[in-house]
């Protein structure tokens, strides 16, 4: 071999080194990318938790007392018991809608009666006593907020049934995942839209035994952050169940005519189905 000129053996080692320096170049660069990608992956997942459920304790109290006061209007419906409820009784039987006792107790005679009236007067027929047929009969409710207060209307009224919706979600749903809470409310609203139900939220909620926890009293609890979130959701046209009219825990469900309801998809413990 001449003088001066570099061994096979030489160079070899020289690739060697350069290629093995550039591999661990390489290597680190696509760790320092890694480890990049997960720190920005927490901080977006932090930032959107935060942004998507942080409410001031003071503001969300605000929030709560003022859908309380303007936007939750005295209703009287299947199950309510009391003096408001006896009132409609005379009325109803002074006109000859209603036959049954004066017994403060709304059931099915009266429901029955109410509807009748609403008919006859041109008012929405749901069965229910908001403000609006109340007025019809000259009576106003004990409970009643305001004078702004007006029963839904045909159709949905976000004003009037953003708090009612919140409410049944909330009573119906909690302990759900968010969209299954989301997917409930919807249902509700479907209803409202199809000809198979009454055309007001307050109509579908009330309507007899469509809800255990209208039936049980669940109803009447306060509804949580995430309920009065999740109804203005629905509201804003979310519907995770594709226009499903039915839901159901197959864990505790007792009516054998559910079963024969098409299932379209699960969330949580809930099924949905048409």
């Amino acid at each position: 071999m001449p003088k001066g000129k570099p061994s096979v053996f030489f160079i070899f080692c020289i690739k060697f080194k350069f290629l093995e320096k550039i591999r661990r170049k390489t290597f680190e660069r696509r760790i320092h990318l890694k480890k990049t990608l997960l720190v920005l992956s927490i901080a977006s997942i932090v930032f959107l938790s935060i942004f998507t459920f942080y409410t001031p304790n003071n503001t969300f109290l605000e929030a709560t007392k003022e859908y309380d006061y303007y936007q939750s209007p005295q209703v009287l419906y299947w199950g309510t018991t009391g003096q408001d409820v006896k009132n409609v009784q005379w009325k109803l039987r002074n006109w000859k809608y209603y036959s049954g006792n004066v017994d403060g107790v709304y059931g099915a005679n009266t429901y029955r009666a109410v509807r009748r009236f609403q008919r006859k007067n041109g008012l929405t027929v749901d069965g229910v006593v908001g403000p609006s047929t109340a007025s019809a009969m000259g009576l106003k409710l004990t409970e009643a907020k305001t004078a702004t207060a007006v029963a839904p209307t045909a159709g949905i009224n976000r004003k009037n049934d953003a708090y009612l919706l919140a409410k049944l979600i909330h009573a119906e749903a909690r302990g759900e995942p968010y969209i299954g809470k989301v997917a409930v409310g919807a249902t509700v609203l479907n209803r409202v839209r199809s000809p198979k139900f009454p055309n007001t939220v307050a109509g579908v909620v009330y309507q007899p035994r469509a809800f255990t926890a209208v039936d049980d009293g669940q109803m009447n609890l306060s509804p949580a952050k995430d309920s009065i979130k999740a109804a203005n959701d629905c509201l804003n046209g979310w519907d995770p169940t594709y226009g499903c009219l039915y839901y159901w825990n197959p864990a505790t469900a007792t009516s054998r005519w559910i079963w024969s309801r098409k299932v379209i998809l699960k969330k949580g413990k809930h099924w949905f189905g048409l």
